[in-house]
């Protein structure tokens, strides 16, 4: 996951410091499968990051029965798939 935050945090620096808007940026991944693959991975990734550690936090933090956790996890999971997945195909689809 390391390499795939350092290339976002690099491109964010980038488009910054280069001046490009929101406009210019969307011309640059919209159609580019490599963009698409490129943070669907990225996606993917943090959402079962983010489970991984919310769960976790449930468990330790609070009563809650282990199944009523996995049952939370789960949900944050697809929530975050979903909503992730729909940001990228917006981005790159479009």
């Amino acid at each position: 996951m390391a390499p795939l935050v350092i290339a976002h945090l690099v491109g964010i620096i980038m488009a910054v410091q280069g001046g490009l808007t929101a406009e210019e940026i969307l011309g640059r991944t919209q159609g580019s499968l490599g963009w698409m693959c490129f943070y669907s991975a990225f996606v993917i990734l943090v959402a079962v990051h983010g489970t991984i550690g919310l769960r976790s936090i449930l468990i330790e933090w609070t009563p809650l029965a282990n199944r009523i956790v996995d049952a939370l996890a789960a949900v944050w999971l697809i929530s975050a798939l979903i909503l992730g997945l729909r940001a990228v195909v917006a981005v790159t689809w479009s």
